[in-house]
């Protein structure tokens, strides 16, 4: 299958500034001091790598910032919000720098600053699998997507946005391991199938202690699942045995039982009419005892 294109990008999610007298776009470039610069209040990204932040203060410090981050306008007069540069914003101020060049768009609705600082983050590789999970989430829950806009957004497959979201099921420790690297998504992907806490709790550790492999998990499961049917298989007979005995007791005669707990028949033997007529009796009276 050929995989999509990232996304709509940047430029497809807010509105250009376009003269009344022309039709050229008017995107401003300016150099902004930090100070009056803020963080998108839509920003995706929980945590940043410290060490990373402080490579790229270096690397700005060294050579200047490469790309100007993007910005709209705050409801504060003179002030900006952030919608893509997060990290190059931050950097910055690692490196002390006064300022920072920037373009300006024309300020975007909540939905849009959410959507482009969700995209940027994507398009860099800096979400864990958990943060864009969630942040998927609340694309749905917040701002009304569904599973096919998500996926046009973000250009990935609708089944990766339903698997990422799967991992939200998992308890919140194993979400710690996934966002932390210490286990993969696709591990994570796996588990959320269990629905079992404990037992995901349990594997999660032995993929942690031993290094297993996704494939190597898959088995285990399919044999743990293969194990449970026959556990359960063996306690259904043993059920119908001792409700066998039963029938068989209160009767005074030989019974059978076969079938599963679902679906099945009893068998219930008699040799001679007397003995039909006393077995007729003893249900007749059960049926009225209960």
């Amino acid at each position: 299958m050929q995989k999509k294109a990232l996304g709509r990008g940047l430029e497809s999610l807010i509105p250009t500034q376009v003269s009344s007298k022309t039709s050229a776009i008017d995107e401003i470039v300016i150099t902004i001091p930090l100070n009056r610069i803020k963080s998108n209040r839509f920003q995706p990204r929980n945590k940043f790598d410290v060490e990373k932040l402080r490579e790229l203060a270096e690397s700005i410090k060294k050579h200047g910032l490469a790309q100007p981050i993007l910005v709209a306008a705050s409801i504060v007069p003179g002030e900006y919000e952030i919608i893509a540069g997060e990290r190059r914003y931050r950097a910055s101020k690692l490196a002390d720098s006064k300022d920072i060049k920037a373009i300006v768009k024309q300020p975007a609705d909540n939905k849009q600053r959410f959507d482009l600082a969700l995209i940027e983050n994507i398009q860099r590789e800096n979400l864990t699998p958990i943060e864009e999970a969630k942040d998927f989430k609340r694309l749905i829950e917040e701002f009304g997507h569904t599973h096919e806009q998500i996926s046009e957004t973000v250009g990935k497959e609708r089944s990766v946005i339903s698997n990422a979201l799967r991992l939200l099921s998992l308890p919140e420790d194993v979400q710690a391991l996934i966002a932390e690297g210490k286990i993969t998504s696709g591990h994570g992907k796996i588990l959320a199938g269990i629905g079992d806490v404990n037992q995901v709790k349990m594997i999660a550790n032995k993929i942690l202690a031993e290094k297993l492999s996704v494939r190597t998990i898959e088995k285990l499961i399919s044999d743990l699942k293969s194990e449970r049917r026959v556990v359960k298989q063996k306690v259904q007979e043993m059920e119908l045995v001792h409700l066998k005995e039963e029938i068989q007791r209160k009767l005074g005669t030989k019974a059978n039982i076969t079938g599963t707990s679902k679906k099945g028949k009893i068998e219930i033997y008699y040799y001679s009419l007397e003995d039909l007529e006393r077995i007729v009796k003893e249900l007749a009276l059960s049926l009225v005892d209960n």
